[in-house]
């Protein structure tokens, strides 16, 4: 079974956002609808949210003050209770490897669940819908009818790319209107292109996707970087982080003269797995990578795989060097961004479990048992939030006071949303018309009261 999902949100980083609403549509294999869900959240009272994020998916401040919906922490609750009801399934969105299932792991991370990777145990797996897109268009364009932006700029919008191929009435930034138009697209390419979807869904699984790539045969990545056209590579697997198993390298066998790095040295090799154009490409294998194998592999790019093959020396080289990229990545300052800095203690998953399913009183007393600083900051956070009247009321202007901070930093690089960007994004509505005078007027009435 597939769950084709969306969510909705208070603006772009999903480290320092909220979900404002999630669809749901549970499918058979041939997506023939189960049932579906639908969910709104009311805003948490640290999150300010986008002014063009509300214009684009029109949630009004009124359905962010909505007392009738549920608080972020019981979203979560209901959202990780779906999870467990629909297991086993494949979860599919369009670009929810990279952002929803990024919301979703943050809503679960921030209120205090046991576990953050649902759609992956149990039965579970993903696929990413924008990825399969992207494929089609790199090998078999005829399929699909193609979008463009007023300047020919390719584009891959759900909404302009559903409506040109056929999917009439989409209520686009609409959780569950977004979910009909993927789920209609999914249908399309597994109608048209059988053999195609099946190795689309063989890419869902990473042991077959580790067994395809350890084969040692040329295979075929298709990828997307920025606005330009999804690319192919012909290559092959050199190599795995011994730190971090999911992460692999493939070789690009187009490169010019890729034997010549066989007796590189370290630096060398970091430059081919790091800057662009990359010689070694990465690979996640448990992120639905697009691979796909070669119906009649070119004799020179054979040739080179057979130098490569069982080199062991030589992938032991390569996983070093994916382990030391892999160890420059940034340090975070604050705890929304630290969801992956460790996994939790034994002690510390069965207490999450506790936290769950306890009074707020209990709750309260189970934050002081964590052993993860991260937890006891995020657990005091979901206390001032849900329960205030069980923090001493001493401490309140101090958790007040940083909330404001945030808000009034004037750093427009911000990783949230603070007053600057709610102007700069007022301005930008007023410009765009995105929405009429009356409705702008009211979210200019709505952040004064953040003032």
């Amino acid at each position: 079974m597939f769950v084709f999902y969306d969510f909705e949100t208070t603006g772009i980083k999903p480290a320092f956002i909220q979900p404002t609403q999630v669809g749901a549509i549970l499918v058979d294999e041939n997506f023939n609808e189960i049932e579906r869900f639908e969910l709104r959240c009311r805003l948490s009272p640290h999150i300010l949210p986008s002014p063009i994020a509300l214009a684009i998916t029109r949630v009004t401040p009124k359905m962010l003050t909505d007392k009738n919906l549920p608080t972020w922490f019981e979203f979560s609750q209901e959202l990780s209770s779906l999870i467990d009801k629909w297991s086993p399934a494949t979860w599919i969105g369009y670009n929810n490897i990279s952002y929803d299932e990024e919301v979703m792991r943050h809503s679960f991370y921030q209120n205090l669940h046991p576990n953050l990777y649902k759609t992956q145990f149990d039965g579970n797996d993903r696929m990413d819908l924008m990825k399969i897109i992207y494929a089609v268009h790199a090998l078999i364009p005829n399929l699909l009818n193609w979008t463009f932006k007023p300047d020919g700029k390719l584009t891959f919008k759900l909404d302009k790319l559903a409506t040109a191929n056929g999917f009439e009435h989409h209520n686009a930034h609409d959780a569950l209107g977004d979910v009909e138009a993927t789920i209609y697209l999914a249908k399309l390419i597994r109608n048209q292109a059988p053999d195609f979807w099946q190795q689309c869904l063989r890419n869902k699984d990473k042991n077959k996707v580790n067994n395809l790539l350890e084969s040692g045969k040329p295979l075929t990545l298709v990828e997307r970087f920025g606005a330009s056209a999804p690319r192919v590579y012909t290559g092959i697997y050199v190599g795995r982080n011994p730190s971090y198993n999911n992460s692999i390298g493939f070789l690009d066998l187009n490169r010019e003269d890729p034997l010549s790095l066989i007796e590189s040295n370290d630096e060398t090799l970091l430059k081919a797995v790091s800057k662009s154009p990359q010689e070694i490409r990465t690979i996640v294998v448990n992120k639905f990578p697009s691979l796909f194998e070669i119906a009649k592999i070119e004799e020179h790019h054979l040739k080179l795989a057979n130098h490569f093959n069982t080199n062991t020396i030589f992938y032991q080289k390569i996983g070093r060097t994916l382990q030391a990229k892999l160890g420059d990545r940034e340090e975070y300052e604050h705890v929304e961004q630290r969801i992956y800095d460790a996994f939790y203690s034994t002690k510390d998953r069965q207490l999450l479990q506790q936290f769950q399913v306890s009074s707020w009183e209990d709750r309260l007393k189970i934050i002081g048992e964590f052993e993860d600083a991260r937890l006891r900051q995020l657990g005091n956070r979901i206390i001032f939030i849900n329960r205030p009247d069980l923090i001493d009321i001493s401490k309140h202007p101090m958790v007040n006071a940083a909330i404001q901070r945030r808000w009034r930093s004037n750093d427009p690089k911000a990783p949230w949303t603070n007053i600057v960007q709610v102007n700069q994004d007022l301005k930008e509505l007023e410009s765009l018309n995105l929405i009429d005078t009356s409705q702008l007027n009211d979210l200019v009435r709505y952040y004064e009261s953040f003032n």
